[in-house]
């Protein structure tokens, strides 16, 4: 029994230090961009010894490769939550844009990240994940819709959860950078609005 409890006590101090590392990671890559950022910088950040990097990720392309598993991962189970406390598939699909939106403004940071980093060849299998399990919010969304006579059935659902991802993500750092004081609830109404306008012959109003 002891031991069962050192070693939880043992797990739960490096799950505490992982997450402080994802913190000072994602602000130090956002800062100052993925090539540039070093493991002494990351770990002077993080309040910990460099050795604490590589003991827990073994290189920075691994802390990096596991911060970005660790957003995406609770960035899927934030939308998809939002999702499923909805009634009908527009109503799930505002939901979700607005998850995206306020996850975003809790972690600005790793939005940028986003934005600017993982798209190099070297996270193909993260964007992989990225595309299945956050886009696949969207795009299970869509079908929904498809399934109920709401979207057009030859509507693209891949390519407009692409579109509707990159809309949400880049309109939300555009509002940190440059209208800090525009609420949340504003930009969301907006993008609600030209999602329903715009793709207003492949949605049909229930």
């Amino acid at each position: 029994m002891t031991r069962q409890r050192a070693a939880g006590g043992e797990d739960g101090r490096r799950a505490a230090t992982r997450l402080r590392l994802f913190g000072a990671a994602v602000e130090v890559i956002a800062e100052d961009g993925y090539a540039a950022a070093t493991v002494e910088a990351i770990a002077e950040r993080a309040g910990v010894a460099k050795g604490t990097v590589f003991y827990n990720f073994g290189s920075k392309d691994g802390l990096f490769t596991a911060l970005l598993e660790h957003g995406i991962r609770q960035l899927a189970e934030t939308m998809t939550r939002a999702a499923q406390a909805q009634e009908s598939p527009l109503e799930a699909l505002d939901a979700v844009i607005m998850a995206q939106l306020r996850f975003f403004e809790e972690y600005a940071a790793f939005a940028r990240v986003l934005l600017t980093e993982m798209w190099r060849t070297a996270w193909q299998e993260t964007i992989a994940t990225l595309r299945r399990e956050v886009l696949g919010v969207y795009a299970d969304t869509l079908r929904e819709a498809v399934i109920r006579g709401t979207v057009r059935a030859d509507l693209d659902v891949e390519t407009a959860a692409t579109a509707l991802f990159g809309m949400v993500l880049t309109t939300s750092i555009e509002r940190r950078a440059l209208h800090p004081t525009r609420p949340v609830e504003q930009l969301h109404a907006t993008l609600v609005d030209l999602v329903h306008g715009r793709v207003a012959d492949h949605l049909l109003s229930e």
